[in-house]
């Protein structure tokens, strides 16, 4: 698991050598203007709401405006497709997702290569959950396990959209537990949790955001982290149910090819500062995401370690 310890040393290197805004803005003159700042979903998504809660500590370090726009499509790869055609200059940045990143090109042709997602840094992941809804039968993962074996493809589990981290996670569970369900995608996280409430699906291979938003209309039943979620201290670990399953949406930001190399690297050390800010670490865990701190110089390896994990479930997904 890849987590702030791992790659913390980094980031207090860099971190250390931008004591001030002013220093920041007075290197090769970044930024001197506002920073659009692409989503590539829906307002009100994960990445959406973690982008927001960025941008007034980013406002604040840079001394710059920092403009939110969405341009969904595709889970993404339309947006992604484009980056690259983007003026290289580090005022256009745009939101990423890991295993989305990955799996896509893997699966089909998307208009991208993994590779050519330029990441300065990833800041946090929205770690897998197995929800039901508050009236299911379903007491346990347990329960949901023993009926999905006994009856293969009979329960129904929603997540975000095919080739990413639910469709992801839905594989990684039936490879761990046994059970066979049958994934349904939906266009986001969010209409596959209405589906949820509503009763249309039996469950939802989703995050601990929308177990932490749903409240008391859900039961969840796991989470995929190391140690039990602040928001949600009565759920069990997949690791304390005895599943080695850690893991979810990691969300970074990128930049079109040619960006500078010192403005990639500025603008990596301003998301380690806003990662660093104890309200916005406090706002991440009361909303159920993971801080972590995987700054440019370790985006690399990061990425080459998540190609790794997800190449046997992949090779599954294509089966």
């Amino acid at each position: 698991m890849l987590n702030r310890r791992t790659f913390g040393k980094s980031l207090l290197a860099g971190a250390a050598t931008l004591s001030a805004p002013s220093l920041l803005r007075a290197q090769a003159g970044w930024p001197s203007r506002p920073i659009t700042y692409v989503i590539p979903f829906n307002p009100g998504g994960e990445s959406d709401v973690t982008a927001r809660f960025q941008q007034p500590f980013m406002e604040e370090i840079t001394g710059q405006s920092v403009v939110i726009t969405s341009r969904p499509g595709a889970g993404g790869a339309t947006s992604w497709a484009q980056l690259n055609s983007l003026e290289a200059d580090g005022y256009t940045i745009m939101n990423t997702i890991v295993p989305h990143t990955i799996l896509q090109p893997a699966m089909k042709d998307v208009g991208y290569q993994t590779a050519d997602i330029n990441n300065v840094f990833f800041f946090h992941y929205t770690p897998d959950a197995v929800l039901v809804r508050a009236d299911s039968p379903f007491q346990t993962l347990q329960d949901l396990i023993d009926f999905a074996t006994d009856n293969p493809g009979a329960l129904t589990m929603g997540g975000s959209g095919t080739n990413t981290a639910n469709h992801l996670a839905s594989v990684i569970f039936g490879d761990l537990t046994g059970a066979k369900v049958t994934y349904v995608p939906f266009s986001g996280s969010a209409p596959a949790m209405t589906a949820v409430l509503g009763g249309q699906i039996g469950g939802g291979m989703s995050y601990t955001t929308q177990a932490v938003r749903a409240g008391d209309q859900v039961r969840t039943l796991a989470v995929a982290t190391e140690d039990r979620v602040a928001a949600l201290p009565d759920v069990p670990t997949f690791r304390e149910l005895g599943f080695d399953h850690v893991g979810g949406a990691y969300r970074g930001v990128a930049v079109p090819a040619g960006t500078p190399a010192a403005v990639q690297q500025q603008l990596s050390d301003v998301i380690g500062q806003v990662n660093a800010n104890p309200e916005f670490q406090r706002q991440m865990t009361e909303a159920g995401y993971q801080v972590v701190d995987i700054p440019l110089a370790n985006v690399p390896a990061f990425i080459e370690e998540r190609q790794g994990a997800y190449a046997p479930a992949i090779e599954r997904m294509r089966g």
